[in-house]
């Protein structure tokens, strides 16, 4: 049985072919979330999978905060070269030492004999900062 233009397809047509039928790509893996390990890793235990991505958002923040203390040195020194800091040089030196202080944990990790005992307590509480952060965000401003 033909369709008849002037009513519509009938029931038994198939898809235009033009259609794309194919199957729905997983989304892109992000390093970042705890979703992304746990939905590669099935067997693994679900603390894992957010262990696993907390490490990797601290190793990217660590990366972050030590790149913007780059050329400290040369800076710090110039008094004792005999220069004096510019207002710009100044400011500059803040942004460093507070970048210098978001990376302090995990010095004191690497510091300290006996620490690395910690790591997994610091990395708990980096974590359900990180969470409270995000919670608050999402609850919006208060007024």
């Amino acid at each position: 049985m033909a369709d008849n233009p002037s009513m519509g397809p009938s029931k038994m047509s198939k898809p235009p072919a033009d259609v794309a039928t194919s199957p729905v790509e997983p989304p892109a893996f992000d390093p970042n979330q705890t979703i992304s390990y746990q939905s590669r890793m099935t067997r693994a235990p679900r603390w894992f999978g957010s262990f696993l991505a907390s490490n990797s958002r601290e190793k990217n923040r660590m990366r972050t905060e030590l790149g913007k203390i780059k050329g400290a040195i040369p800076l710090l020194m110039k008094p004792r070269n005999g220069s004096k800091w510019t207002q710009q040089e100044r400011q500059e030196l803040k942004l460093m030492l507070r970048a210098a202080s978001a990376v302090y944990p995990y010095l004191i990790i690497w510091a300290l004999p006996g620490s690395i005992i910690l790591l997994p307590f610091l990395a708990w509480h980096l974590d359900a900062r990180r969470k409270d952060r995000e919670r608050k965000a999402a609850a919006g401003p208060k007024m």
